[in-house]
């Protein structure tokens, strides 16, 4: 094999030439300005099942949209073929900027951050009061989420009819957390699913919850043809049906502009990505009070403003007690 030292002669180096031609190579990318609106309804192993005016379409990832991953919720722009007809697959060449974000970490030291879901206004926490027992801790990590995701959250406890919500209320009471208390016999006639249908209106809501809450049973009495326009599109794709369990699923309400979105059950909810300054937001009642906080204050140390600020009888106290429950429920375990 012959090779060259340090100094070599150009012209006894012999050229390869561009099998594509001689072109070169621009960053000028095209503007797709006659792209179409969608928005993304599930992902599953790359192929995108996305809403196109009417239609089911299914799409994929433009290579100039590098590292940039598009997720459930996801308002996007998309280009090729639009029929939604069998075997047709088209791009997807924007992403529009989201309104809020609902993310979690496998763990509190995964520092990989996971967004789950996009441009959802509700987060819908999915409780049973027993079989399974209540997890406040996980809970209290997806209100979390909620507040630093800019959602706002909804308690849905199921199983009323196997034990008392008074406990949980009474915990979440000061939050001021909207809620809606179901039972299995209203599950089966129907009437769970309009209880929790009145407070879907004008919303996108996703719903999360661990394993035998009822969370997915919940979701399908609320839009059972739905889930089978898209899931069965999809299928028919890919030949298999994994979205009840393992992706995340975007659903219309009958007649309604308004959303739904189930994800897939949840052991863990990592909160490694939380800003803690963000989740003091959604306290308006006590913002004011951190004025006074020195620098980086975590809002639960013996110099936080806030204990003066709720003294004073600006705040309540209980509302206090809360907000530090929330900051310190990444120092807890879920099942404390």
């Amino acid at each position: 094999m012959r090779r060259y030292g340090k100094h070599t002669d150009e012209d006894d180096i012999r050229s390869r030439p561009n099998r594509k031609g001689n072109r070169p190579r621009t960053h000028i990318r095209p503007k797709h300005e006659d792209a179409a609106d969608g928005m993304v309804l599930t992902v599953d192993r790359g192929r995108l099942t996305c809403l196109v005016e009417d239609r089911i379409v299914m799409a994929m990832k433009a290579r100039e949209l590098g590292r940039k991953a598009a997720v459930v919720g996801d308002r996007v722009a998309l280009v090729g073929d639009l029929s939604g007809a069998k075997d047709t697959l088209a791009r997807i060449v924007r992403i529009a900027e989201r309104t809020s974000v609902l993310r979690r970490t496998a763990d509190d030291d995964d520092p990989y951050e996971r967004v789950v879901v996009a441009n959802a206004d509700q987060l819908a926490i999915v409780t049973a009061l027993a079989d399974p027992e209540p997890r406040p801790r996980l809970i209290d990590r997806c209100l979390v989420a909620a507040f630093d995701g800019g959602l706002s959250p909804l308690l849905v406890m199921t199983k009323s009819d196997l034990a008392s919500p008074d406990k949980l209320l009474e915990l979440y009471g000061h939050l001021d957390i909207p809620y809606v208390v179901t039972n299995r016999e209203q599950l089966a006639s129907g009437d769970a699913a309009e209880l929790v249908r009145e407070q879907l209106a004008g919303r996108v809501t996703a719903f999360v919850g661990h394993s035998g809450v009822g969370k997915t049973t919940l979701v399908n009495a609320l839009v059972p043809e739905e889930r089978r326009r898209v899931t069965g599109h999809v299928n028919a794709v890919t030949g298999r049906g994994r979205h009840t369990t393992t992706s995340a699923l975007a659903l219309p309400l009958n007649g309604t502009d308004d959303w739904v979105i189930d994800t897939p059950g949840i052991r863990s909810f990592g909160l490694a990505h939380i800003d803690p300054s963000r989740v003091i937001l959604a306290f308006p009642d006590l913002v004011p009070g951190t004025e006074g906080c020195p620098r980086a204050c975590s809002h639960d140390e013996p110099d936080c403003a806030l204990d003066a600020w709720v003294a004073e009888g600006h705040a309540d106290q209980a509302r206090l007690y809360s907000l530090r429950r929330l900051l310190s429920t990444r120092e807890r375990t879920e099942g404390d």
